[in-house]
């Protein structure tokens, strides 16, 4: 089998495309909660949408508590234990989720000294916490010793020295994962595909550098290794890929446990196997997400299957998702501004409907080219449906939100949107592009809302500076 397998999406549905598709609520790309009153209007958590606009401005992340809680106990529950999911904090991170995540149970992932610090100031226990990131710094292992974290996961041979070297200094042992590269393409953007070779994380197991770096953490004072770790891509909807990723480095980890190596170390504390995150989430109503329990048993059950092939014991496996957790919770308000006809190349027209946000609150549709789905939220549409273009208010013809949709032609300026599906990688990828400041993030739960972090104003960006 060629080493970089690569694994096809499933192909999507085609959508639906009619008014009254369009006013109903795709129930698996919006939170749980969300439906509409008999008047129309969208509802999360029983907090009427209109109502969060008046009071929160616009744009503003809205956070379904009880969606994300009951997420995390899904994937707790399909994979065996809290303790073996670990949330993977880069999707999104507050004190608020960190607390969430502790009281579900789960275990946390870090990717900065940044991550890291919220977390410890959340008061998350620093020994389920697993330190990630291609260029940790000495300051960042530092404190990540210190504190006692779980895991750090090895991503260089430098790594191995600067670890070791830390640990010894503070007097501690510090366990390890070695990450690795099995080569398997996941079907997705060039940008989030995280396993292939030219690529700047991990070890490859093609080459041999992923089992030598294995060794060398084995004869390594100061560190034990305790497994290895991968990662084959984001938003991927197509299960093989963990199964053939979990396959190949079973015969790395086989090899390790079974004294088939050359340095003479203690292997007992080899017990985890780390198989990333990753699992898609459904961003338009054509889309499915990837079935957890359905993939968690087959992961389970093939680990077990192949590691009795080796004839040696099955590890623990560990699983970081992100976005499949928060992504699903938020929507983002967007008000409409201002609504214009454009003659395209084609000699057709295209509506743009311009709202009070864009690129600075969701990079993604621009860096990824990233598709979302859009909702009317302050009433029901009853107008024609014409292609339109949903675009943000910075100054860049890149700034679109929603690219090409047929959408009602009755949209007008003061209407409110809903994107849905922005819990991840939207306000942690945020900027204040044209000054625009951060929008705030707002937790609603039995008809209740409070705020997790408040808006930024202009006055905390000058605030920073020494003028």
């Amino acid at each position: 089998m060629d080493p970089n397998v690569h694994l096809p999406q499933v192909p999507l549905r085609k959508r639906t495309e009619t008014l009254e598709d369009f006013n109903k609520i795709p129930a698996h790309v919006f939170p749980a909660s969300a439906g509409r009153t008999e008047d129309g209007e969208l509802v999360i958590a029983g907090n009427r949408v209109t109502h969060l606009a008046d009071q929160y401005g616009t744009a503003t992340f809205v956070m379904d508590e009880a969606d994300f809680r009951a997420r995390c106990r899904r994937l707790a529950e399909a994979f065996g234990g809290g303790e073996r999911v670990h949330y993977a904090s880069k999707a999104f991170l507050s004190r608020t989720v960190c607390r969430w995540v502790d009281e579900e149970g789960l275990a946390l992932d870090v990717a900065s000294h940044g991550e890291l610090a919220v977390a410890l100031a959340a008061g998350f226990p620093p020994e389920r916490i697993t330190v990630h990131g291609n260029n940790k710094n000495h300051e960042f292992i530092t404190a990540a010793v210190q504190a006692g974290v779980e895991l750090v996961v090895i991503d260089s041979l430098i790594e191995i020295d600067r670890v070791a070297e830390i640990a010894r200094q503070e007097g501690r042992v510090q366990d390890v994962l070695v990450r690795v590269k099995p080569g398997v393409h996941a079907d997705t953007h060039e940008f989030i595909a995280t396993s292939h070779e030219d690529q700047k994380f991990g070890f490859s197991l093609a080459s041999g550098s992923a089992e030598n770096a294995c060794l060398s953490c084995l004869s390594t004072d100061g560190l034990r290794l305790r497994g290895l770790h991968c990662h084959v891509g984001s938003q991927v909807f197509e299960a093989d890929g963990f199964a053939l990723a979990a396959d190949r480095l079973l015969g790395l980890w086989a090899r390790l446990v079974s004294g088939e190596k050359t340095v003479d170390a203690d292997v007992t504390a080899l017990d985890v196997l780390d198989l990333g995150g990753g699992y898609g989430i459904a961003y338009t109503p054509d889309q499915e997400a990837l079935d957890v329990e359905e993939v968690a048993g087959d992961l389970l059950s093939r680990v077990a299957t192949k590691a009795a092939s080796y004839g040696v014991n099955a590890p623990v496996v560990n699983v970081e998702p992100g976005r499949a957790v928060v992504g699903p919770s938020a929507v983002t308000v967007y008000r409409v501004g201002t609504v214009k006809d454009v003659h395209t190349a084609d000699d057709t027209v295209r509506r743009y409907i311009s709202v009070d946000g864009g690129m600075s609150d969701n990079i993604r549709p621009a860096l990824y080219q990233a598709e979302y789905d859009c909702r009317l939220a302050n009433r029901l549409a009853t107008g024609d449906l014409v292609s339109t273009r949903v675009v943000g208010s910075h100054c860049e013809s890149g700034d679109i939100l929603i690219n090409d949709a047929l959408m009602p032609d009755d949209i007008a300026p003061g209407d409110l949107l809903v994107i849905p599906a922005t819990g991840a990688y939207c306000y942690m990828m945020a900027s204040r592009y044209n000054m625009m400041t951060r929008p705030p993030v707002i937790v609603v739960a039995d008809g209740e809302s409070r705020v997790m972090i408040r808006r930024e104003t202009v006055e905390d960006v000058l605030a920073l500076e020494n003028f």
